[in-house]
């Protein structure tokens, strides 16, 4: 018994490592409940209760390079519970609060004489990581406020599932497999300019340190009147609990935010801070997570998808059975460990549930006749497939670079805000699209009107959805030439570099398709591997087949867009753009300004070059090497702005002074 107890701690303890500090999932939730269940049992049977328990334990520490810091106090986790009874029992003594619990990241918010000072995560309850640099560019927090005096609040940062679908849709290394580790995996980056470029919003719950009240939920008022976003709350009673609980539950569905249950506190401050706490839960606030709804069926097979990274993910696929309201008859196993780990066979009888009510997950397989193995052929191009091995989770990947599997970065790219801008085209449509032979290439997208029936039958694709989307793609088909040709992802051809293209040929789509090598090099900042990118693209017969059928339904730009607002210091004028920069958000945002100012960027340096943008004149990069041998003037973001005269403060000014750590841009 000893011994199930010591595999218990190190199973639970990995899963948790992994799922904190690598935002991966190495189990369900609901096995990982079902184990820790498992081990309290035993812990309370036996007595024996190892120091390194998760029962015990508030968190592991966090791997990271952010500076790490101490908190006032520690931010203990929550014991919880699935039963009604339990909350009406927890609120005999007195009334409390009911919230939600929203599933993302915890943060400490602190200000001082009105202005945010530091942002923290909560890491493991009593060291955090220091992440001011990105708290600051929470959406929805207020720069100012009114109170002066030290604050300190709690609460969570997390992104929405439409900011989750729009995010995952433009990231081409790979996807986020929910919202809550996109949420983690921004924060804790070291460049600012990655999370000013998402929308983390962040809602407070509780007051840590600030004026004094008599119940939290003065507190939450107070922050409200503060500027704060607060997670909904009702006060609630034995009487009314349950009530409420129903009514937090109608909402899940329709919630753009995820969560995985509910948090039940006392309201009364004074009363909560004489209960104290355990070694790891606090004693006024418990956890009320979903009961999941259980139902039992037939697996039919595991299908196994190719994903743009190359990845294999396998995917159950059972008899249809209705969970929640919904009709479900697949579910991600996540990765090939957890296939094992089930013992999957076909025929066997799983129970499936929706893991926070949204998420179809396999809880348990009831008969168990064992894993069939990974495809040892990748299903899309049946290239051999490898099985990699990383902290005891295996996954498995296809071995060939030129997949077909790619189709889905091509059309994502293709669909992309800097091509053909089709809004609410997401990677799951996508994919799903691809999956039911809606979509083979991009040029397909200009035909699937003809699967109207077939798309308004899929569950949450309904006429709606389908005429909005129709109405995204009526839209694209206005699209400047640039756009285009940068929405084919030809290798090594960015967006300024089709600009230059498309103004070297006056805009003519069939010249550029005609071109040669010798064509190409011969424009501004293009070189020998630009021209033979290019001109690979434009021979090849599959590709001139997808761009010829894609043409009848456009309608390209012909002319270059003027620029709106011309600069004798700029206009005329010809960049290049390196390094990292300090005051634009990207290189697109500064190449944006350059071009409506009349100049023009291209990717490469050579004795038309009149600026090199690089803020480390000193760096030996082969860009800066170039430009001091051709005499190309180096200059800097600073310099740049410069060249406008006085900087306009609208637009590059936060109020004191130059934007520093990345920008402004909220």
């Amino acid at each position: 018994m000893n011994e199930r107890i010591q595999q218990l701690v190190d199973i639970l303890n990995e899963a948790r490592r992994i799922y904190e500090q690598e935002n991966r999932q190495l189990m369900s939730d609901f096995e990982y409940d079902k184990l820790y269940d498992e081990l309290l049992g035993l812990e309370a049977k036996t007595g024996v209760v190892l120091e390194n328990s998760p029962t015990v334990r508030v968190g592991h520490e966090v791997v990271s390079q952010l500076v790490k810091v101490r908190h006032d106090a520690p931010l203990l986790s929550l014991d919880k519970t699935k039963e009604i009874a339990k909350l009406e029992a927890f609120l005999q003594v007195a009334p409390g609060i009911l919230s939600w619990k929203l599933d993302g990241l915890t943060i400490v918010l602190k200000y001082s004489g009105g202005a945010l000072v530091q942002a923290l995560t909560r890491g493991n309850g009593e060291i955090g990581e220091d992440v001011t640099h990105n708290g600051k560019f929470f959406r929805n927090i207020p720069r100012r406020i009114d109170y002066t005096g030290n604050l300190s609040i709690r609460g969570e940062a997390v992104i929405s599932f439409g900011e989750f679908e729009r995010i995952n849709s433009e990231i081409e290394d790979g996807e986020y497999k929910n919202p809550r580790n996109l949420c983690a995996g921004t924060i804790r980056q070291l460049n600012s300019r990655i999370a000013a470029g998402r929308n983390v919003d962040f809602f407070a719950f509780a007051v840590l340190e600030g004026p004094d009240f008599v119940e939290k939920s003065e507190g939450l008022q107070f922050l409200e009147r503060e500027g704060f976003a607060v997670a909904d709350y009702k006060p609630v009673n034995p009487q009314n609990i349950a009530a409420a609980v129903e009514d937090f539950k109608l909402l899940v569905n329709d919630f753009d935010y995820a969560t995985d249950g509910l948090v039940l506190t006392y309201d009364n401050i004074n009363f909560s801070n004489s209960l104290g706490s355990t070694s790891k839960f606090p004693r006024d606030s418990i956890a009320f997570k979903w009961a999941d709804e259980l139902a039992q069926t037939r697996l039919l097979g595991i299908e196994w998808n190719t994903s743009r990274t190359g990845l294999i993910n396998p995917i159950a696929i059972f008899e249809a059975v209705e969970i929640e309201g919904s009709t479900v008859e697949r579910a991600s196993l996540h990765n090939v460990s957890i296939a094992e780990a089930l013992r999957l066979g076909v025929g066997d009888e799983i129970t499936v549930y929706k893991a926070n009510m949204i998420i179809p997950q396999i809880a348990e397989n009831r008969t168990q006749s064992g894993f069939g193995g990974h495809p040892a052929l990748c299903p899309v191009c049946a290239a051999a497939t490898q099985i990699k091995e990383e902290n005891d989770v295996k996954t498995l990947h296809c071995t060939n670079p030129n997949c077909r599997a790619r189709v889905v970065r091509t059309i994502a790219h293709f669909a992309g805000r800097d091509a053909a801008n089709i809004e609410g085209f997401s990677i799951a449509t996508i994919e799903k699209f691809i999956e039911l032979g809606f979509l083979s290439n991009f040029s397909d997208i200009y035909s699937l009107q003809r699967f109207e029936a077939e798309i308004t039958g899929l569950r949450g694709f309904g006429e709606k959805s389908f005429a909005n989307l129709m109405t995204s793609i009526e839209k694209s088909k206005d699209i400047a030439l640039p756009n285009f040709i940068y929405g084919l992802g030809i290798d090594n051809v960015g967006l300024a570099g089709a600009k230059a293209l498309c103004g070297h040929f006056d805009f003519n789509f069939q010249s550029i398709r005609k071109a040669t090598p010798l064509e190409f090099i011969a424009i501004e900042g293009f070189g020998e591997i630009i021209a033979a990118s290019l001109h690979e693209y434009f021979q090849n017969p599959e590709n001139n087949a997808i761009v010829d059928a894609a043409l009848p339904h456009l309608n390209f730009t012909t002319s270059a867009p003027p620029a709106t607002q011309a600069n004798p210091e700029i206009s005329g004028k010809t960049f290049v753009i390196t390094g990292e920069l300090a005051h634009f958000k990207n290189r697109k945002e500064l190449a944006e300004q350059i071009e409506a100012a009349g100049g023009k960027v291209v990717g490469s340096v050579s004795k038309k070059t009149d600026f090199l943008v690089n803020n480390d004149a000193e760096s030996q990069s082969s860009k800066n090497k170039k430009a001091q041998e051709l005499g190309v003037k180096i200059i800097t973001e600073a310099e740049f702005l410069g060249l406008f005269g006085p900087i306009r403060k609208a637009f590059f000014d936060d109020g004191d002074g130059l934007i520093e750590d990345g920008g402004e841009h909220a």
